[in-house]
């Protein structure tokens, strides 16, 4: 089913994710990003096939033609935004020396609520536990999810040793859903600053 204007001229793996060509490789790209953005904007919900080809500028035949379902662009989405801020968590831990109480905290929540948090408020807390909450209603993201969850959780160690605090991986285990309880109380109850709740509770926990 080729595209409606310039389509490749690529073998049928490329359906399946595999774009053979570099301008297949540079177009499935762009709507796999798309698809990104639009999820950490709007949810699974943003992600339909007209909206990500209007925001990567593709016609709406190239959502169908690099993706064999919906589901596949979602599960795509959802690896890049995931992996994107797991390389970004790598990049400022190996750009700092020893982080002090402050920073640690501060590095702690950015990987745990998104370190556009930092100034979002609510709402982009919000969002970031209603796309993790509606990712167990769709299964086939549960293999990809326990695969970042281990890298964030692995980091996480990383993160804590390098500011002289050395955590077992219970304690980190305990720690994640220490923050994950006291951010979900806080959206409950539409707290508008739920990272400010948790950093309170982060920081009597740290040494």
């Amino acid at each position: 089913m080729p595209e409606p204007t310039e389509a490749p001229s690529a073998p049928s793996q490329e359906r399946t994710g595999q774009a053979s060509t570099p301008k297949g490789e540079r177009r499935r790209q762009a709507l796999v990003e798309a698809a990104s953005e639009l999820l950490v904007e709007s949810g699974f919900a943003g992600i339909r096939h007209r909206a990500v080809a209007e925001r990567a500028g593709l016609p709406l035949a190239s959502t169908t033609y690099y993706f064999s379902s919906i589901e596949e662009l979602v599960e795509r989405a959802v690896e890049y935004h995931g992996r994107t801020e797991l390389a970004w968590g790598r990049e400022r831990l190996s750009g700092c020396g020893r982080l002090d109480r402050d920073e640690l905290c501060e590095l702690v929540l950015d990987m745990l609520l998104g370190h556009n948090s930092r100034d979002g408020g609510l709402d982009v807390v919000l969002l970031r536990y209603e796309r993790l909450v509606g990712s167990g209603r769709r299964p086939y993201l549960a293999p990809l999810m326990r695969e970042m969850g281990d890298e964030l959780h692995a980091l996480l160690v990383e993160i804590l040793a390098q500011a002289g605090a050395p955590s077992s991986s219970a304690e980190v285990t305990r720690l994640i859903a220490l923050i994950d309880g006291t951010v979900v109380n806080a959206l409950i109850e539409s707290d508008p600053d739920p990272r400010g709740a948790a950093r309170r509770v982060l920081r009597a926990e740290l040494p």
